[in-house]
């Protein structure tokens, strides 16, 4: 903990630093906060098709037997995806979000209910009055200034189907929204948001990669119990931004610093913290609620409510030439301890107890959170790399206690301003004993071609 501590000191120490006239929210690179800009005939439209082949290197043998179904060896995936807004009056707007997808794999039959699918990631109204914003609908709402780990984004629990990339930032963009009503007000001095989501379904199981609905909204999943939001933010030095998370009788509170420091570097911290379990107690007890998992667990659990902290702390570097760097340190206080995972190893051992263990790693993948408590994340972007239209970028997110992680490598290339080719390369590694190096996977090929309208 005094590591932890003496860390993140370290980045609030930057704080302290004068003040920059430029936002220093708006200097974090884009490319580090969102997928790169696409082609598109108009700021209020954004569609294109998608044609994908995904190659899957699966290991021989695992420290956790993996129970049925195995991963797929490949994947193909055509999809229609479009981003909408239309002014339908004077002060009120629509929106739209949303991508239907053609699916076939070596673990799914074609054709069959399984090959179709429709993402219903947003569609919402917007009224505004001066500086006042009223939205309804679903709605995805995000917060943080992390790019690897976000502590304070807590729309993000079960909000990821299927996705396509393990990149966070894409999976903030792609994930499904939650129904909620939102009302937003601006002053010079900052602004205030407040978020309010009901419960219009039950809870359900995590879902697997062969059962996920066909045009089911996906409500479960996204609002699933009552959840309020309430947050700040100041137009003072460090930008600060408070939050108020709540939810089944839980209460989280959140805070997001940037700072500048030069022309080139944006400092930055998000933490939050809370009553709450460990993420295995939580795990456990959501897998007997929704009657997937018996009862007792069979590897010790400390169900015990604390209160706990999550921290990413970490800074921005950009270049004149369209090279960005960003490196972050992430702690999450509810992750698995040297202790679970020596008892997740063991008990997983068990073929009687794998399936459970790996309901663990799956309700952490389902929630968003790192199974990791703590781990370093590097990323690079490079825009117009040795030619023009050329981009790459790349991210390691290593965890710290065993030394295993993933590294990811993209490229796109701009065809024309319609047609974008590109690829994508995960490869997980460490020891048959470790957090990536017990995954399934090993690495997998992802090659697309786009077409934008």
């Amino acid at each position: 903990m005094k590591q932890h501590f003496a860390i993140a000191l370290l980045f609030v120490a930057a704080f302290a630093l004068p003040a920059q006239a430029q936002s220093d929210l708006d200097r974090i690179p884009q490319a580090a906060n969102a997928p790169p800009p696409v082609p598109t005939s108009s700021a209020n439209r954004v569609v294109y098709v998608q044609s994908d082949l995904t190659l899957n290197a699966v290991r021989g043998s695992l420290a956790v037997p993996l129970p049925p179904p195995a991963p797929p060896a490949w994947e193909a995936r055509l999809f229609v995806d479009a981003r909408l807004n239309w002014q339908i009056g004077d002060n009120l707007s629509l929106a739209y979000s949303g991508r239907l997808n053609l699916r076939a794999g070596d673990s799914l039959a074609f054709p069959s209910r399984e090959s179709v699918r429709h993402d219903f990631r947003e569609a919402y109204l917007t009224w505004q009055r001066g500086d006042w914003f009223v939205q309804v609908g679903r709605i995805n709402l995000k917060s943080g200034v992390g790019l690897g780990f976000n502590p304070t984004d807590y729309f993000k629990t079960r909000a990821v189907v299927d996705p396509e990339s393990a990149d966070p930032t894409v999976l903030r963009e792609d994930r499904l929204g939650t129904v909620m009503a939102t009302v937003q007000t601006l002053w010079s001095g900052g602004s205030f948001t407040v978020a309010v989501a009901p419960e219009l379904a039950h809870e359900t199981p995590p879902y697997l990669s062969t059962n996920l609905p066909t045009f089911d909204p996906g409500f479960d999943r996204t609002n699933a119990r009552w959840r309020m939001l309430a947050k700040a933010s100041l137009d003072l030095p460090a930008s600060p931004e408070f939050l108020i998370y709540r939810e089944q009788g839980n209460t989280q509170f959140g805070l997001n610093l940037s700072k500048g420091v030069g022309q080139s570097v944006v400092t930055y911290v998000e933490w939050s913290g809370g009553r709450s379990q460990p993420l295995v107690a939580r795990a456990f007890k959501d897998g007997f609620e929704t009657g997937v998992l018996p009862w007792p667990a069979p590897m010790p659990v400390d169900g015990r409510k604390a209160f706990r902290n999550d921290l990413a702390a970490g800074f921005s570097y950009a270049t004149d030439i369209g090279f960005d760097l960003d490196f972050e340190y992430d702690y999450h206080r509810t992750g698995l301890s040297g202790t679970d995972w020596r008892n997740w190893f063991a008990t997983g051992g068990d073929p009687r107890f794998a399936g459970e263990m790996w309901f663990i790693r799956g309700y952490a993948a389902d929630v968003q959170e790192p199974v990791a408590r703590s781990s370093i994340f590097l990323r690079a972007d490079w825009r117009n790399a040795f030619v023009r239209d050329l981009s790459l970028s790349g991210f390691v997110d290593a965890d710290t206690r065993d030394g295993s992680g993933l590294v990811q490598f993209a490229a796109d290339y701009d065809l024309s301003s319609r047609w974008t080719a590109g690829a994508l390369v995960d490869v997980y590694y460490g020891r048959v004993r470790s957090d990536f190096g017990s995954l399934p996977k090993s690495a997998s090929v992802l090659v697309k071609l786009s077409r934008y309208f």
